[in-house]
Parts: C-alpha cells; structure tokens; sequence
C-alpha cells in the first residue's frame, strides 16, 4: 500500500501536469454548482427581500421552515428529485436523471434555504428606510429595489459565497440524481469517493486538494465580506 507521502506526491504531479481526467472533473464540478448558484440567487434573493420588508400571515412561518431547510440532509434531497425524474415519477418525461441538469436541480434546492436566510439576514441588518424613501420619491419598485441590493451588497455575497461552497462540496444528491458518469456527471465530491473505494488514493487526494483550497478561498472571501458588510455605512 502506498504511503500518504507517496500518494500526495502523486497527486500533486497530476494536479501540476493538468491530468485530463482530473480536470474535466474539477470542471464539472463548478459548472454544475456555478449554474445551480446562478439559477438559485435570483429568486432566493427577492424571496429574501420579500420577508424582510414585507408583513404578510405566515412570515414567521416560511422564516422557521427556511431556517428549518438549512440542515436538510443532501441524501433526502437527492431521494426526492430522484423519484420526481425516474421513469415512473412526475417529471419522468423529461428524462433529466443521471445527467447535469439533474444534479443542478438538486444543488438548487439546497441552496435556496442558505439564500434565502442569509439574505433575509442581510436585508434585515440594511437601513429600512433606503427602500421607503426610494418609493416616497416615486421610483420604480424595480429601480428601488436594485438601489437596496447594492445597500447590502457585501451580505448578499456572502450569501451566495456560502450556498456555493454547500453545494459544490456534497456528494449525497449528487450522487443519487447524477450516478457519477465518467465525462458526464463525475464531480470532485463522487469522484473521491469513488477514487478512495478502488485504492486510487492519488486521485483522490488531488481532488481533495482542490477541494480543500477552495474551501479556504471561500471561507477568506467570506469573512472579508461579512466584514465590508458591518462596516459599510
């Protein structure tokens, strides 16, 4: 068996020498959570907006099953758009299952709750009265409504830096709704696990390297954001 030197010795020569197959997975991996981050923000943020700004019956109700939402298990996600897209399920006629589209409606689903409680948090913490004082001057609610987003733009930053690292890290859904393909569906997350399974632990340290400097860049821009965040006027 390979020591630990070894095998991260080889994982930073297939890292350095740009192993095709390592990094058609790596690439995978942020267009699948890019596109599913990029879908999910838009209504997440204005689902956000809406419970900050607005007083309406059931509020306090959809802000409990949002925060409810934040630690929905991966598995029960990739479960149930697992039986919405087979054969015999709602939408088995699109015959989207085990394809990318696949596992970016399951990374939606578990980043809208993230979204949505971070920007809730975000708008929350942003001067109310830019968003009344926009209206009274008669300004759009659309143009109002941009004028607030950039008010808490560093929060709403954070939000989506943190749905992404969520997302681009579990394996669970994606491997259920994605069957981890070769070239087709195999990300950095199922492809550790798979790698680590069979004794190819180069690759999967390599793929865990990736993952792990990501995780530092996402946690530094983060906390850099928080922080423009509380001291922006």
């Amino acid at each position: 068996m390979q020591s630990l030197r070894e095998a991260t010795a080889q994982a930073l020569t297939l890292l350095l020498h740009g192993d095709a197959e390592l990094w058609e997975i790596i690439g995978i991996s942020f267009r699948v959570s890019g596109g599913a981050i990029a879908i999910a923000t838009p209504p997440a943020l204005l689902a956000a907006f809406l419970l900050a700004h607005l007083e309406f019956a059931g509020r306090r109700l959809l802000l409990s099953l949002c925060n409810t939402l934040l630690s929905l298990p991966a598995v029960v996600v990739g479960l149930t758009v697992y039986l919405l897209l087979s054969r015999h399920g709602p939408l088995g006629d699109w015959r989207l299952l085990f394809s990318q589209p696949a596992m970016m409606l399951a990374q939606i689903i578990l980043a809208l709750p993230i979204l949505v409680c971070m920007g809730h948090a975000a708008f929350q913490a942003g001067d109310r009265r830019a968003w009344e004082t926009a209206r009274m001057l008669g300004i759009s609610p659309l143009r109002a409504f941009v004028m607030v987003l950039g008010e808490v733009r560093f929060g709403l930053l954070a939000a989506m830096l943190a749905g992404f690292g969520r997302i681009i890290a579990e394996v669970g859904a994606s491997m259920m709704v994605g069957g981890n393909i070769l070239h087709a569906t195999r990300n950095i997350p199922t492809a550790i696990a798979l790698e680590t399974s069979k004794g190819n632990f180069p690759q999967g340290i390599a793929l865990g390297i990736v993952l792990l400097g990501l995780a530092l860049l996402l946690n530094l821009a983060l906390q850099y954001f928080q922080g423009r965040g509380r001291s922006a006027p």
